[in-house]
C-alpha cells in the first residue's frame, strides 16, 4: 500500500507544479495584455483619457489579474502545507464577484439578479468573518499554552 500512496503524493505534486506553471504564464500574458489595452487606449484621441466604459473593461481586467494571483497562492500554499486555507479561498470568491460587479450593466438587470449578488457577497462576507474568528479562537489557547510548557521545563532544568 505504501508505494500507492507515494506514487499518488508524486502525482499530485506533479500536477500541482503544473498547474502553478500555467497559472504563472496566464497572470504574465494577462498582464500583458492589460498593460497593451491601457496603452492603446490611452493613446487613442482624445490622448491621455480613458471612457467609462474603458474603465469597466480595465478594472475587469484588471481584477481577473488579481484572481489569478490568489488562486496562484492558494496553489502554492497547497503545495507547501498540503493544506487548502478556507480564508484564501473566501478571498479568491470576493474578488470574483467584486469583479463582476464592477462590470456589471444594472441598468440592464432584473431586480431579483441583484438582490441574487446581494445574498452573495453577504454570505461570502459573513463566511470569511467566521473563518477568521474560527482561527483566531484557536489559535489563542496554542498561544497560551506555549508559555505554560516553557515556564514547566524551566522549572524542571
Amino acid at each position: 500500500m505504501k508505494p500507492v500512496k507515494e506514487v499518488l503524493h508524486f502525482f499530485t505534486r506533479g500536477i500541482i507544479l503544473a498547474l502553478i506553471v500555467m497559472m504563472m504564464l496566464a497572470v504574465l500574458l494577462s498582464t500583458i495584455e492589460l498593460l497593451f489595452i491601457l496603452v492603446a487606449e490611452i493613446l487613442k484621441p482624445p490622448n491621455y483619457m480613458l471612457g467609462i466604459d474603458n474603465l469597466f473593461e480595465i478594472f475587469g481586467f484588471f481584477m481577473m489579474i488579481l484572481i489569478g494571483l490568489e488562486l496562484l497562492e492558494s496553489i502554492r500554499t497547497y503545495l507547501s502545507d498540503e493544506l487548502l486555507h478556507v480564508e484564501v479561498v473566501f478571498l479568491v470568491a470576493m474578488i470574483a464577484i467584486a469583479r463582476k460587479v464592477i462590470i456589471l450593466e444594472v441598468k440592464d438587470l432584473d431586480p431579483l439578479v441583484l438582490m441574487g449578488i446581494a445574498s452573495i457577497i453577504m454570505a461570502l462576507a459573513l463566511g470569511f468573518y467566521f473563518v477568521k474568528k474560527a482561527i483566531r479562537l484557536y489559535e489563542i489557547p496554542k498561544q497560551t499554552q506555549e508559555p505554560e510548557r516553557q515556564g514547566t521545563q524551566r522549572k524542571e532544568s
